[in-house]
């Protein structure tokens, strides 16, 4: 259901975050190596973070992306919502344009259902609560899970 700037986009904002727990501030490629995305591509998606201020950045020695406000919850919902809008909280899962209740596709009322669910997970589950659940080794951040 996301796009891969999305994705992209949550997993750098819950790396961010882990590495700001230890007070570090990642730069560019060091997010990018790390979440295992295209370098070139993070960056703009993390310039239209911090243009929208869920970010903060600094540039030079000890600068790094970082959050400004370590209280605050970011919750999915915000992060998705400012990289592709509402499309994928509202689109038909079939893929029709005019998809509504009176003119229903397919799997209008299934999806309907799915779409809730989602939208659910999206406002509840934070970049925070991600983070955590890694922190505690409950989850993991990228595909690097060869064995020590």
């Amino acid at each position: 259901m996301l796009t891969k700037s999305s994705k992209y986009a949550i997993r750098a904002l819950v790396y961010i975050q882990l590495r700001n727990w230890d007070s570090q501030r990642p730069g560019a490629e060091e997010i990018a190596r790390e979440i295992e995305a295209p370098e070139a591509f993070l960056a703009k998606i993390l310039q239209a973070l911090t243009k929208h201020k869920l970010l903060d950045s600094m540039k030079g020695r000890g600068g790094g992306f970082f959050f400004t406000d370590n209280e605050t919850s970011l919750n999915l919902y915000d992060v998705i919502h400012i990289i592709e809008g509402d499309a994928c909280f509202n689109n038909c899962g079939f893929g029709l344009n005019n998809c509504n209740k009176d003119n229903p596709c397919p799997l209008h009322d299934k999806y309907l259902d799915v779409r809730e669910m989602y939208h659910t997970i999206t406002k509840t589950e934070t970049i925070q609560s991600l983070a955590q659940k890694i922190s505690e080794g409950n989850a993991v951040l990228n595909s690097d899970l060869t064995a020590s």
